[in-house]
């Protein structure tokens, strides 16, 4: 059943390559076809136009005659079907004009000798010039094969036409009705393609309008007075487009047929050396999937001899079953390496935490100040690390620390530099003596080069007195009751563990009842948006000067600013946060 279906899929792409080439086919040759008629017929349609043109320019007066073909056509009595036999009508205006005014060349009479003529005579001559030139035009349409041929005046809204010549073939009837040939001072309403048309040639002095089995060709000749000359012309294409059609047809269905025979041999050569070969593959792809067996699978695939790309994936078939194997093996034994792994890894996060004081309130028999912390790491364990405790009755130590680098070094370096920190503070010294301290117990010992950026306070409780050193670390903000979070620019120190013999200045804060002090890690102001953007500083006192009841509420404000402006962007560096207020009253 597989290897039906996927012949049969192969037999059905092959078809609807065949039908969509032959489609493609047809429309490309109608398309050629179509514009190669119409541009052809567009060359004549200006041909016959310059010819149409130039008949009438012969006539010097032609401005005048036009103008008095308009103005008087009801009284001009015209013979449309030239006959210059004896008794003709032209005839004897002709022979009447001759002898009333010899020295007139009736063809070459220029305005000021026709307007020197007796009315009667200006009469004869407009009709004779009109039946002359009628002809004319009779003649161009009909060496031409052209449907419609004529000359109409319009003004520049071009609704209505005025029409002055209308080409007629012989035996034509003329009349103002449905396919007769329009006779001078015929006015009719002007189609919507036949006033774009007659637009686009005035603008363009020539303009081709493709309206389906017909062509119209326009053409604005000059103006006259205050109304547009304009010439137009119509081919009709439906007999031609017909025989294109048929023979496009023709010719693609004849082509379909070589396409569907060239494509039947090629399914065959497909299924003998392709589909073949390739289901034998797939066959064995899956007993492999079943059984896991590798031999049995490269025993199989050995039978394929073919040394085209299905006898390469045969072979690569074959090697990748042993490679799966041999990786699956290896995967066994990482996974259970990176299990043991997990399970250190949340122990150790599990110590690290039990390291930092989580419970709030911290101390819930203490009235005078309040605070909150938090820390989240990046990674499974931190670098960042708080802590705060009572030195004595009326002392509170608080710190921050941000410890260089990631991951387990990065931990163990912060759980020792916690420990040490504390138990130096503990023995009652000033901020700044207890990181010069901690700085040369740790550069005794510092092999890997691992440095701690440091801010540490000591509140005075009863005074409010708050004495702080900042070794390296961020700019804390205080907040002074009724007022708004500002960044406090101490003076910084180096930071911790780079080299012995550091010095580290103090200073000192005297903080007021509502007083709040917020100091903070780096992985706050650093912390990165999908467009690489930071939140920085700016962003994180818009945070801290919302509405705040407490210094948790003061932390819970930056932690939700900073998860809306990252959206959702894995977080780099650890957040750590903490928020002191001092409640003396």
């Amino acid at each position: 059943m597989k290897k039906k279906g996927l012949i049969l899929e192969v037999i059905i792409l092959f078809a609807l390559g065949t039908l969509a080439i032959g489609v493609f086919t047809y429309f490309t040759q109608q398309v050629l076809t179509d514009a190669s008629v119409k541009g052809q017929a567009e060359k004549t349609a200006s041909n016959m136009a310059d010819e149409t043109i130039e008949a009438i320019h012969e006539y010097p007066a032609y401005k005048w005659l036009i103008e008095y073909w308009k103005n008087n056509y009801e009284q001009m009595d015209i013979e449309y079907d030239v006959d210059y036999t004896t008794g003709a009508e032209t005839k004897e205006k002709v022979t009447a004009l001759s002898k009333r005014h010899p020295e007139l060349l009736l063809k070459y009479a220029t305005t000021e000798e026709i307007e020197a003529l007796p009315a009667e005579d200006q009469k004869l001559y407009a009709e004779v010039t009109y039946s002359w030139l009628i002809t004319r035009v009779d003649q161009i349409k009909s060496s031409n094969d052209i449907a419609f041929l004529f000359c109409v005046l319009t003004d520049d809204t071009y609704q209505k036409q005025f029409f002055l010549l209308s080409g007629a073939d012989p035996g034509d009837k003329r009349g103002v009705k449905y396919n007769q040939i329009y006779t001078l001072g015929v006015v009719s309403d002007v189609s919507k393609s036949q006033e774009e048309g007659m637009r686009w040639a005035h603008k363009e002095n020539r303009h081709l309008v493709d309206a389906g089995d017909y062509v119209d060709y326009y053409v604005f000749v000059e103006k006259i007075g205050d109304e547009n000359l304009m010439m137009g012309m119509t081919y009709d294409l439906s007999e031609l487009n017909t025989i294109i059609a048929r023979r496009t047809w023709h010719g693609t269905i004849l082509a379909m047929i070589l396409e569907l025979l060239l494509a039947w041999v090629c399914l065959g050569m497909i299924y003998r050396v392709v589909l073949q070969p390739l289901r034998t593959v797939q066959e064995n792809i899956r007993l492999y999937m079943n059984r896991k067996d590798s031999d049995e699978v490269c025993r199989n695939l050995a039978e394929i001899k073919s040394f085209n790309e299905i006898g390469q994936l045969s072979r690569d078939v074959s090697a990748m079953t042993v490679e799966i194997e041999e990786h699956m093996e290896r995967n066994r034994k990482i996974t259970a390496e990176q299990e043991r792994i997990k399970a250190e890894l949340s122990l150790a996060n599990n110590i690290q935490a039990s390291m930092l004081p989580t419970t709030f309130p911290a101390f819930p028999n203490q009235k005078d100040f309040d605070l909150y912390a938090s820390m989240e790491p990046a990674k499974d364990v931190g670098g960042d690390f708080y802590n705060f405790f009572l030195i004595d009755d009326d002392h509170l130590c608080v710190l921050i620390a941000d410890v260089s680098g990631k991951g387990i070094p990065a931990a163990m370096f912060m759980m020792s530099s916690q420990i040490m920190l504390r138990n130096i503070a503990a023995e009652g010294k000033s901020p700044a003596a207890i990181l010069e301290t901690a700085n040369e117990m740790i550069c005794a010992n510092n092999k890997e080069d691992i440095f701690v950026t440091v801010w540490i306070g000591i509140l005075e409780i009863s005074t409010g007195k708050l004495k702080a050193a900042n070794a390296g670390h961020e700019y804390p903000a205080v907040q002074k009751k009724d007022g708004l979070f500002e960044l406090l620019k101490d003076q910084h120190g180096m930071v911790v563990g780079v080299m012995e013999g550091l010095k580290f200045r103090e200073y000192e804060l005297q903080l007021e009842p509502g007083d709040r002090i917020f100091v903070y890690t780096d992985g706050v102001p650093e912390a990165n948006n999908a467009e690489n953007g930071m939140f920085g500083t700016d962003r994180m006192l818009l945070a801290l000067n919302k509405d705040a009841a407490s210094p948790a509420e003061v932390l819970e404000n930056v932690k939700n600013a900073v998860e809306e402006f990252t959206a959702g962007v894995e977080q780099f560096d650890d957040m750590t946060m903490l928020c002191l207020e001092y409640d003396r009253g």
